[in-house]
């Protein structure tokens, strides 16, 4: 008797990574801003991602062409409502994620995990994160959680 083939049950996923990179300059900009930085300067989001400044010129330019922020050589780079709501997307999805591995799995948050899972959360999970935490206000290093609708209600 030959043995049938079980089909597979994991639908296999690659995300395009253009997207995770337009977002970490998103949340770069929007850390610096809750710094006290606004606009941001090239050369603090420069030293922030660890890149070249010629790279983040490159990637403002795209960004502002796609409406995510406004830039200027001397007037440095402002996020717009976009691009602002991406950042504080991704800003609370990880705040979340490490409330849930410090508070609730009793494990360090390790950052590359977070940034990981940070761009691939739909709104769906994180709604339902944020009530399983049951709202949390602050992260573990105490910096406020950009609220969600569920939090509004």
């Amino acid at each position: 008797m030959e043995k049938k083939e079980q089909p597979l049950r994991e639908t296999l996923y690659i995300e395009t990574t253009p997207r995770e990179h337009a977002e970490m300059y998103l949340k770069a900009i929007k850390l610096l801003n809750e710094s006290g930085e606004d606009p941001v300067r090239v050369i603090s989001l420069a030293k922030k991602l660890g890149v070249a400044s010629s790279s983040v010129v490159q990637m403002l330019s795209k960004l502002e062409h796609e409406g995510y922020v406004s830039y200027g050589r001397r007037s440095g780079v402002k996020l717009t409502g976009l691009g602002d709501s991406i950042a504080s997307r991704i800003l609370r999805n990880a705040r979340l994620l490490e409330v849930l591995m410090e508070k609730h799995l009793g494990i360090v948050a390790d950052e590359r995990v977070v940034c990981g899972v940070e761009h691939h959360m739909t709104e769906e999970l994180a709604e339902a994160l944020c009530k399983f935490l049951n709202h949390p206000r602050k992260c573990p290093h105490g910096v406020d959680i950009p609220p969600g609708r569920c939090c509004k209600t």
